[in-house]
């Protein structure tokens, strides 16, 4: 899905004014998505012994600016669908206003944080969580060793464009609800209440 809407994007833009050079950019780091998603399924083990580390924590909070607000939203969806644990999702700038109440030993914070135009905010958002006793687990890029400083656990993806980041933010966020399921004994294959379509009278 979010695939498509990024080749929707890029033919509307050629309408508009986005350069030659710049849709063959974007089209081309596209083409490149299939192997870097390749590159993150290969760390299920890792995000399996994450998943086993936080399975007991009752308080799970997904954190993200910009393109990876909907993606923060998202791993908070799964994990509630799959695990039926307690989580929220929150655009970043908007932590202090609630969520910021809730942080506490018992907390986990999932910061969507790779190396972009709001990532020294995304920081500010980390310390604020690390002051307050809670856990971060961070997904940054790969040439990001510095957020090892103040996140407790992090998981490395592949960089690509900006505009892109999110399809492959997504796919640990998946992974973590899947084992949070399976270590929960949750059937991840017939989540409860949920169907394939949804129908309002």
């Amino acid at each position: 899905q979010l695939a498509i809407l990024d080749l929707l994007m890029l033919f509307l833009s050629r309408e508009r004014d986005i350069t030659k050079s710049g849709g063959k950019k974007i089209a081309k780091n596209l083409s490149e998505v299939p192997e870097l998603v390749k590159r993150i399924l290969k760390k299920s083990s890792q995000i399996k012994k994450l998943a086993e580390k936080y399975k007991d924590y009752e308080n799970f909070l997904f954190l993200g600016r910009k393109y990876n607000y909907p993606i923060a939203l998202e791993g908070a969806l799964k994990l509630k669908e799959i695990a039926y644990l307690p989580a929220q999702g929150y655009g970043a700038g908007e932590m202090k206003h609630g969520p910021i109440a809730l942080i506490n030993e018992d907390s986990l914070v999932i910061a969507i944080c790779p190396k972009d135009s709001v990532y020294k905010k995304m920081i500010s958002n980390i310390q604020e969580v690390k002051t307050r006793n809670g856990k971060v687990l961070a997904i940054t890029t790969e040439d990001n060793k510095d957020i090892k400083k103040i996140a407790d656990d992090v998981i490395y993806i592949p960089k690509t464009l900006e505009i892109l980041m999110p399809i492959l933010n997504v796919i640990p966020l998946q992974f973590f609800a899947y084992y949070m399921g399976l270590l929960h004994g949750c059937d991840v294959d017939k989540p409860r209440n949920l169907a394939k379509s949804v129908t309002v009278e």
